[in-house]
């Protein structure tokens, strides 16, 4: 059900675990059911800056910086040496609700959801979006906004035009090479879907979904490959259980066309719980995302009590050897 499953990816972000030096379970191996196509195994995910880093991260090009959502408010941190400095709330952040923060590859620029009003003063942006019936969920929406780097500050918040913030619903941005964006958006009846916007002459252009979302399965979180040469997203899709929560899945562009959808297999999924929030790190080829499968050495998650999330990160070269 969509509401319950994005109840579950925000509580992702606000359950971030803190735990200082847990060691991954081992994934059992499992087959993955019959349903999707499963890309051969990467190698085995592993913790990311456990305590420190507490949501999906972007960086800036270097590697250097990273910046991620933690309730709500987009925070920064810097690489020292071997360890990531103390966050700190970015300078665009802090009053509304915001999360989601995408960097531009050529770091000139990130885009991030807010639920700041058009202009103010106003009230946060309420949310609508669910199947089969529609809700509205106060304070919960989120249009796209950009800001842009100065030197070495950053700009004040600009609002991304009507054509991209179609509706009250609009998350997690992807920026490629050109500066053209990828989001989810729920403005149809149904689910999430999935959609691009080109960047021509500084303006966005009337976003298209991508062919294959058309609201049938929940699709959510798509982060893009800076060539636009593969993207991975999370869904509910088969192969995934109706009991099991998202999972991780690949799709590379060939010849200007996506093609088929491929399960990406237990060597990036876990057999028992879900992964959600995936991001490409600044090589191109690092996969980082949240999920609550077993870490050795952390509490587990209260009974009845919402999930503990912590980063993930995982080399994808395998699987996109494998899909080719």
């Amino acid at each position: 059900m969509v509401v319950s499953r994005l109840a579950l990816r925000i509580s992702a972000l606000a359950c971030a675990a803190a735990c200082h030096s847990p060691t991954a379970d081992p994934v059992a191996p499992h087959t993955a059911p019959v349903g999707g196509a499963v890309v051969a195994d990467a190698r085995a995910p592993e913790l990311f800056a456990p305590g420190v880093i507490t949501g999906p991260p972007t960086f800036s090009p270097d590697g250097n910086t990273v910046y991620f959502t933690r309730k709500r408010t987009i925070m920064v941190s810097h690489r020292r040496g071997d360890e990531w400095s103390d966050p700190e709330v970015a300078p665009f952040s802090g009053t509304w609700g915001d999360a989601d923060p995408a960097m531009a590859p050529d770091g000139s620029f990130l885009i991030f959801a807010s639920n700041r009003p058009a202009s103010e003063p106003g009230d946060p942006l309420d949310g609508e979006w669910g199947t089969p019936e529609r809700k509205v969920f106060k304070g919960q929406g989120g249009n796209l906004w950009r800001v842009d780097r100065a030197g070495d500050h950053w700009g004040p918040p600009r609002r991304l035009p009507d054509a991209v913030n179609r509706g009250t619903a609009v998350f997690e941005p992807s920026v490629v090479a050109d500066g053209s964006l990828y989001f989810m958006d729920a403005h149809l009846p149904g689910n999430f879907r999935l959609y691009r916007s080109q960047l021509r002459d500084g303006r966005y252009g009337e976003p298209v979904q991508l062919p294959f979302t058309d609201g049938t399965s929940s699709d959510w979180d798509l982060t893009v490959a800076p060539d636009e040469s593969f993207l991975v997203f999370a869904s509910d899709r088969a192969p995934v259980p109706a009991d099991h929560g998202d999972d991780l899945f690949l799709v590379r562009r060939i010849a200007g066309t996506w093609g088929p959808v491929a399960h990406l297999g237990p060597g990036v999924n876990h057999p028992d719980t879900g992964s959600v929030k995936p991001r490409l790190g600044p090589d191109g080829h690092t996969l980082y995302f949240l999920s609550d499968r077993p870490v050795s050495g952390a509490p587990p998650s209260a009974a009845g009590g919402p999930p503990v999330f912590h980063i993930w990160h995982v080399d994808l070269a395998l699987s996109l050897n494998a899909a080719r």
